[in-house]
């Protein structure tokens, strides 16, 4: 079965004789087998606005996160993947004593690399056996929807990210 969607048509529904081979396999000689596939796939493109079936095969963690959501009546958008390589850069520092949350961090650091920034990432914990002090690392990884980004270019961003966290959240740098 197909359906015209904005002068498009898309199968939805799918039936067919089985070839006999697979009938005879599963032991089912001298019968005929039906297969019927319902094109959820389909469905869910025009639903989400996916422009390919071929992401729903995808094991990319920026496809597959934007549909985990914690309240399954949540309104999904598809946001469409960069075909660009990502720059990904390590920042480092000493915690102050008190007042840190992780939160504070990434909502800096989506303030200065806006819509550069693709995620944020603690990646590591570290306390020093003598000073007691807690240290944290964290992964960024930047990457623009239109076109290559240099390192040079995102050097500046991620140098803006220190200063700013040194400043505003009282760490300090390991950089």
């Amino acid at each position: 079965m197909e359906i015209n969607f904005h002068g498009e048509w898309l199968e939805v529904l799918g039936c067919g004789v089985m070839e006999q081979q697979l009938v005879n396999s599963a032991g089912a000689h001298d019968r005929i087998g039906w297969a019927f596939g319902l094109g959820l796939e389909r469905l869910a493109m025009i639903l989400y606005d996916i422009p390919d079936i071929r992401l729903f095969w995808s094991e990319d963690e920026r496809f597959l996160k934007q549909f985990r959501v914690q309240d399954i009546n949540e309104q999904v958008v598809f946001q469409p993947l960069s075909k660009y390589p990502a720059v990904i850069n390590d920042i480092s520092f000493w915690l102050p004593r008190e007042n840190y949350t992780e939160n504070d961090f990434y909502d800096l650091v989506r303030t200065i690399g806006g819509d550069l920034v693709e995620k944020v990432d603690l990646i590591d914990k570290f306390e020093h056996p003598k000073t007691h002090r807690t240290s944290h690392c964290y992964r960024i990884t930047y990457r623009h929807m239109e076109r290559t980004l240099s390192q040079r270019e995102v050097g500046g961003i991620h140098q803006a990210v220190q200063e700013a966290a040194v400043r505003q959240l009282g760490v300090e740098g390991r950089f």
